[in-house]
């Protein structure tokens, strides 16, 4: 009986230990979203995990229903859209257009709401502050705009890039700026003072996406042509913590699932990689998309990824396992 007992305790051990050390995760592919006619460039769920928002060059935005990806609204009156970004109430995606603007789309009717103007070149990037009392914007102008998004006043101008701006991003808290961009660096500033607050240097490529860990711990950067990697940041010491090396390509897109735990990675070579967050280890390599893959996106719950490809398509992704710890109620 004490043998047993004995197994019985080393197995759970041993499984426990496996799974922490082992998280893996598996996403199979099970819908391919086709209405765009030119490349996808960027996707966004909202928030609330109803709809996802997907912009391309063929100058539209279309909405579709997160889980069955559906197609339900058509947002035109564009010039190529480059980046969009859902208002934390879902009911208002911000677009960053080649025509120096960005504007704001209602949801439910799918008219503009709003024209933002300040940039003297194409806007690269948009995102909405956790709270969606901010718009933050990074351009080829190489300066980032915050925007007050309920009037659309222009706030600050963050200067200190000396290259096109590709991306921005808010800390879960919204008390910091994430930007990368063709400067090679990502850059930390201070939401509420406008101050740069740290210069992360490291890539050899410009940095093309830049994702918080929403639990606040890690930054992930992206590395374009002649770079490849994705480089994971200590926000809590500000240093350099682990270099993701696989793709061939360039990283076109990083972004951490809801609960921390993994990242996904699109790429150059047509792949999305999914990653260990905490070690680095590589899980997974998603196959499907005939181009270069330059968007994805995790859903609220972590059940869905999105990707988008410059051929012209968006890929729906499905959660179908993972490891699970042996628990004492299982024995």
């Amino acid at each position: 009986m004490k043998q047993i007992h004995f197994l019985i305790s080393t197995l759970l051990l041993v499984t426990v230990s496996f799974s922490e050390n082992s998280f893996a995760r598996d996403y199979v592919h099970y819908a391919t979203l086709t209405e765009h006619t030119d490349v996808v460039y960027s996707i966004s769920f909202s928030p609330d995990g109803q709809t996802l928002a997907s912009g391309s060059s063929d100058r539209t935005i279309h909405l579709w229903d997160a889980a069955s990806g559906v197609h339900e609204k058509t947002l035109s009156e564009h010039t190529w859209v480059w980046s969009v970004s859902f208002s934390p109430d879902s009911r208002t995606v911000a677009s960053a257009n080649r025509d120096q603007t960005i504007r704001f789309w209602d949801t439910q009717s799918g008219g503009n709401k709003k024209t933002l103007i300040g940039h003297t070149d194409w806007v690269r990037s948009v995102s909405f502050s956790p709270n969606g009392w901010i718009l933050a914007s990074g351009g080829f102008d190489t300066t980032i705009r915050l925007w007050e998004a309920a009037t659309g006043t222009h706030k600050n101008t963050l200067i200190g890039h000396v290259k096109a701006i590709e991306c921005v991003s808010f800390s879960p808290d919204g008390k910091i700026l994430a930007s990368g961009g063709w400067d090679l660096t990502v850059r930390l500033w201070d939401v509420s003072t406008g101050k740069l607050l740290k210069t992360l240097i490291g890539h050899t490529g410009e940095v093309t996406s830049v994702s918080f860990a929403p639990n606040g711990l890690v930054l992930a950067s992206g590395g374009g042509f002649g770079d490849n990697t994705v480089r994971l940041w200590n926000m809590t010491t500000g240093k350099h913590k682990i270099t993701l090396k696989g793709h061939t390509g360039s990283v076109h897109s990083v972004v951490f699932s809801p609960d921390s735990l993994t990242l996904a990675s699109g790429s150059g070579d047509l792949t999305i990689r999914l990653w260990n967050a905490e070690t680095g280890k590589h899980q997974k390599i998603l196959i499907g998309h005939s181009s270069d893959v330059r968007t994805v996106a995790f859903s609220p719950d972590g059940k869905i990824l999105a990707s988008g490809s410059m051929d012209n398509t968006v890929r729906l992704w499905k959660l179908s396992s993972s490891i699970q710890i042996l628990s004492r109620s299982n024995l």
